[in-house]
């Protein structure tokens, strides 16, 4: 059996969201649902969400923890401080502080075997990473001395984090999509536990509800393989036209934000796609979701 892997996450920062109307404030803007945050057992409940553009685009993705005095949001750290300036201004007359307290956390992520049992010896706030059964779970330490000696002396690489997700399918906001240019679906909200579709209204709620219900998504982030090493940033070609971009890279896998409808319509003509001039292959179950639900759906339904 492999030992747990551990990654400090340099790139991750913290906003801190305390006061009696914080949870208030929180479930009118967000993705996703605090109440199933109030309904779990674990020490630390937390949920992935994103607070949207009144457009139904993503600004920022994070996840939501609770503890004693409110919510901590694990976000992108070069997003921090805008995060807190974007809750700031719903805020309005709610009791509730917002800060940017990323100086105060180092952020760690914890996958492999073992995992649950490491994250019973840990002081630090740990939570289970939401968005995948087999993602392991997230350390916020104040102080490093809690992390677990045997996780810190096995510490790997962001690379080596970024490469699991790239083999579970995840992607990140910035990495993988750009931050107000992509829907929640398109960014696989709705497959990751990131979006509720149960809760009262949020900001771009309508949007996120009517692809959910009337449209077939033709572009979402998902995973390729290739017959040699990709390049972030890259284009992928149908013949000369660009029907998607990769993201995070893992040698000759990676993640692409694509076109599914010209993905599946080139493997039906026998048709090769490329990046960088290397041959590269959808994942199967992402175009076999695409066409199931398309053939469900009439013609009109389709959404760039």
């Amino acid at each position: 059996m492999s030992a747990a892997n551990i990654a400090r996450l340099t790139d991750r920062g913290v906003v801190s969201v305390t006061g009696r109307d914080s949870e208030k404030l929180l479930q009118g803007l967000i993705t996703n649902d605090l109440e199933h945050v109030a309904a779990e057992s674990a020490p630390y409940p937390a949920l992935h969400a994103a607070l949207l553009s009144p457009q139904g685009k993503i600004l920022f993705d994070f996840f939501v923890v609770q503890v004693a005095d409110g919510y901590l949001l694990d976000v992108d750290r070069a997003k921090a401080a805008e995060l807190v300036k974007r809750l700031s201004m719903y805020k309005l007359r709610a009791e509730a502080a917002i800060a940017d307290v990323s100086s105060r956390y180092t952020i760690f992520a914890v996958w492999g075997d073992g995992t649950a049992a490491h994250a019973e010896g840990h002081v630090g706030i740990h939570f289970a990473d939401p968005r995948h059964p087999h993602f392991g779970f997230r350390l916020l330490a104040e102080d490093q001395t809690n992390v677990a000696p045997e996780l810190r002396d096995t510490e790997a690489s962001h690379h080596a984090y970024d490469a699991e997700r790239v083999r579970l399918g995840v992607p990140e906001g910035g990495k993988d999509y750009a931050f107000g240019d992509a829907y929640p679906h398109e960014a696989n909200f709705d497959l990751l536990h990131g979006v509720s579709f149960t809760k009262g209204c949020y900001v771009g709620q309508e949007v996120v509800a009517r692809m959910q219900n009337k449209t077939v998504v033709r572009k979402r982030v998902v995973k390729v393989s290739a017959h040699g090493p990709l390049t972030s940033g890259a284009d992928v070609l149908l013949g000369e036209a660009a029907i998607g971009c990769i993201g995070t890279v893992d040698g000759n896998t990676a993640l692409a934000m694509m076109r599914l409808d010209r993905a599946l319509e080139a493997e039906q003509k026998g048709q090769k796609l490329t990046a960088g001039d290397i041959i590269v292959t959808p994942d199967a179950d992402a175009l076999s979701r695409y066409l199931a639900t398309a053939a469900a759906r009439p013609a009109s339904a389709l959404h760039t």
